[in-house]
């Protein structure tokens, strides 16, 4: 149904606009007492099967919401219904901010992928704290990517991320440590091996200063080359982080459809969707080889069906995070993928 009657009416608005009308529609059917049980059961694939084992937690199954979907946590209840194993919030930062501009998410539907230059809008991390001090679903995990405001320079970013992790700590899961959007100015500068340790090695100093540390994960961009990629192994070593998220959008713009004029005129953004796919994967492998098979990878980048998790599985990552498929390809895309992995073990 998403396909043939919901998709193009929500191609007719402005993608942002879009974003806000699912979800209100999703919050309405939930709401119907006969309709939204029949819904949860639709979506939902629970199966013993799917469970994973990751950084000490135990997933129900290993198929994510990527961060910026759900920035302020006002939807994850909602959103566990299409039968996610994990959502991660944010990205967040310790004061409220607007954003860039709008236009600031365009779709591409020839290459199946977003531009978007969002900029962190978000209501600030206090704001996440009253959401999640509401409680979750059972057996929900979330995490709590965090990043730095655009007017904290860089000098001073360990302040925005200590500030963020702190608010937090008692309502997450796991911490993802965000340095890699591109869409924040001069944020990329910290994934810089110096500036990148510092970050890291503060952060852990106050995690495990706590009675139960919480597994501390890093994301990472799809565009650094195999010396940086190398420096981000060195960097986990030292700093004893529990894992990447590999990886976050792309400022490439190579291989696309699309035609050239139209992506010029929507500029800068980080590009998601199925052209990020071989390139995140080529990431993941990797990361994987290098490590020796050590580093705890979440794999994101063009997962739109079975065989593009199947794919990031396979290249090593052991859990995986989807945002822009299910755009494309609707709600039962979870389903799906959770489906497909269950018939490779029959």
């Amino acid at each position: 149904m998403y396909k043939i009657l919901l998709k193009p009416l929500f191609f007719l608005l402005p993608p942002e606009r879009a974003h806000h009308l699912t979800l209100f529609l999703l919050k309405l059917v939930l709401a119907l007492p006969l309709i939204g049980g029949w819904f949860r059961r639709l979506y939902r694939v629970r199966d013993a099967r799917l469970q994973r084992q990751v950084f000490g937690l135990t997933f129900p199954n290993p198929v994510g919401l990527a961060a910026g979907f759900d920035k302020d946590g006002k939807h994850f209840r909602a959103m566990q219904a299409l039968g996610f194993g994990f959502i991660e919030l944010g990205t967040v930062t310790p004061r409220p901010q607007s954003g860039n501009p709008q236009p600031r998410l365009f779709r591409l539907p020839q290459d199946e992928a977003l531009i978007n230059r969002m900029g962190f809008n978000n209501a600030g991390v206090e704001a996440l704290v009253e959401q999640l001090k509401r409680g979750r679903p059972e057996g929900l995990i979330i995490g709590g990517n965090i990043g730095k405001n655009k007017t904290t320079p860089n000098e001073q970013a360990v302040d925005d991320y200590q500030y963020c992790f702190e608010a937090l700590f008692p309502y997450v899961d796991y911490f993802v440590v965000n340095v890699s959007s591109p869409n924040t100015p001069n944020l990329r500068a910290l994934q810089d091996r110096e500036p990148l340790t510092r970050l890291l090695g503060a952060l852990q100093e106050s995690n495990r200063a706590k009675a139960a540390p919480k597994p501390m994960l890093l994301k990472i961009a799809p565009d650094l080359n195999q010396a940086q990629l190398d420096d981000i192994l060195a960097i986990v070593q030292e700093t004893g982080i529990d894992g990447v998220i590999a990886t976050n959008t792309t400022i490439s713009r190579e291989g696309l459809r699309t035609p050239a004029g139209e992506v010029e005129d929507i500029g800068a953004g980080g590009l998601s969707g199925q052209p990020l796919k071989e390139g995140s994967t080529q990431v993941i492998r990797y990361l994987k080889e290098q490590s020796g098979g050590r580093l705890t990878i979440i794999g994101v980048g063009g997962i739109a069906g079975p065989e593009d998790a199947r794919e990031k599985l396979e290249a090593g990552a052991d859990l995986i995070q989807l945002y822009t498929g299910l755009v494309f390809e609707g709600p039962g895309l979870i389903r799906s993928i959770n489906e497909g992995l269950l018939a490779e073990k029959e």
